[in-house]
């Protein structure tokens, strides 16, 4: 049996100025990424778009014709994914003699549409800079380590983890996150800090106690849980989080007994599913169970039926972290 074909390293970050360039893949943040270092290698150049899927036939040679510029100019096509019939004749009569003096950068977001333009260009040698879509937790935390390595401020395994668990699986949020640490930050980015910028966005503190527990580091999850709690956490989501950490691993053992896909059959984020997976060998059906039914009991006690919630949450959350020990 032949061995499985390795995914194309993402290239977006070397994306630089060709007489034509094609940026594929469906990951539009990367995407315009790659575009916008091309534009800005030629700061001059004047800017035409077309749009492929609304493509009027001629316009992609009067818009790369050096005449209309006083200098040569970048011509960004969009949506070629969606492209038109007028527009795969001009593009496959342009790149077989492209103007050199002009940038020509075609994006295609992917799927089988102008696939005889892509094997044409890529066949032809045209530069290709590749934007695959970032889904699951390992590649999140890649592109989150890559924010940093690329402005030479690398960060430990760590840091990277606190903002994925902190901002989650939006590359623009993600990308925004990285930046503005960088620019806030002076000398070294600990997770003390992620948490102090982006904690109360999703309730890290929360999370971090889930995780802990869901772990089976009993000490570290009634640690956090105390601190939570003497700088005034309310516990209601302290709980939550426990509870929708152990949602999401009940969902994602059932799928793999049925399977079932858990982002396509369940809804839940690759990023979720993929960690799932991970922290699942330390579980079994039964103990998830009880685990389920502690945190819903503490649940119940935390809004009402006890008198002090505080320990009701106390003793959901070393449960739960005793129960991940079995």
């Amino acid at each position: 049996m032949p061995p499985r074909s390795r995914a194309p390293e993402p290239t977006w970050f070397r994306a630089k100025p060709a007489p034509v360039v094609l940026v594929s893949g469906p990951e539009a943040v990367l995407g315009q990424r790659a575009i916008d270092r091309i534009v800005q290698a030629r700061p001059d150049a004047a800017v035409t778009r077309l749009d492929a899927g609304a493509y009027a036939r001629g316009a992609l040679l009067a818009a790369a014709s050096p005449s209309l510029f006083d200098e040569a100019g970048i011509v960004i096509v969009s949506g070629a994914e969606a492209m038109n019939d007028e527009f795969l004749a001009d593009a496959l009569a342009y790149v077989a003699s492209p103007d050199p003096e002009v940038v020509v950068i075609i994006r295609h977001g992917g799927g089988v549409r102008g696939k005889k333009l892509l094997d044409t260009m890529r066949k032809g040698g045209v530069p290709e800079y590749t934007c695959p879509a970032i889904k699951k937790d390992s590649e999140l935390a890649d592109f989150v380590s890559g924010e940093f390595e690329r402005a030479k401020r690398p960060v430990g395994a760590q840091v990277v983890r606190s903002i994925v668990d902190a901002v989650g699986g939006d590359i623009a949020e993600l990308a925004a996150a990285s930046q503005q640490l960088m620019r806030d930050v002076d000398g070294s980015i600990t997770p003390e800090t992620v948490t102090r910028y982006y904690g109360s966005r999703v309730n890290a503190t929360a999370f971090e106690v889930a995780d802990a527990a869901i772990a089976g580091d009993v000490a570290k999850a009634l640690s956090l849980l105390r601190h939570a709690l003497a700088t005034g956490t309310d516990p209601v989501p302290l709980n939550a989080a426990l509870a929708a950490k152990l949602r999401v691993l009940a969902k994602v053992g059932a799928a793999r007994g049925r399977r079932l896909d858990p982002t396509r059959d369940l809804g839940i984020a690759p990023w979720q599913a993929d960690r799932a997976r991970r922290e699942l060998s330390r579980w079994t059906a039964d103990t998830l169970a009880e685990a389920i039914e502690a945190v819903a009991q503490a649940d119940a006690e935390i809004k009402g039926a006890a008198r002090a919630p505080e320990f009701s949450l106390e003793r959901g959350v070393r449960t739960v972290a005793q129960l991940a020990q079995r």
